[in-house]
C-alpha cells in the first residue's frame, strides 16, 4: 500500500442496500504512526502505528460516528470534498 497517497476512499455499508463513500486523509505523525480524518465529518479522527492499522481504526471511528448521527437523526450528506494534489516549485 502506498503510504504517500494521502487520499483514501472509505466505503462503509450504511444499510443493506446502500453504501456511503467518504474521503479520508492520512498523514504521518511526528511521533511515528499515522493520523487519519474524514473532512466531511468534523471530529471523525483516528490514528494507528501503521497505515493499515490507521485505516482499520478510521473505518471503526466512521462507523461509530454514523451510528451516533443516526441515533440523533442527523442527516449525513454526500461527500462533496474535492481533494487535489498540487505541486509548486520552490
Amino acid at each position: 500500500m502506498d503510504i504517500n497517497a494521502p487520499i483514501c476512499p472509505l466505503y462503509l455499508r450504511v444499510s443493506r442496500l446502500s453504501r456511503l463513500l467518504l474521503s479520508g486523509l492520512f498523514g504521518p505523525t511526528e511521533e511515528g504512526g499515522y493520523t487519519a480524518y474524514v473532512p466531511k465529518l468534523p471530529g471523525c479522527v483516528s490514528e494507528g502505528e501503521t497505515y493499515e492499522e490507521t485505516l482499520v481504526n478510521i473505518k471503526e471511528a466512521l462507523t461509530l460516528y454514523l451510528e451516533v448521527a443516526k441515533e440523533r437523526k442527523q442527516e449525513i450528506l454526500e461527500d462533496d470534498t474535492h481533494i487535489a494534489e498540487m505541486a509548486v516549485t520552490l
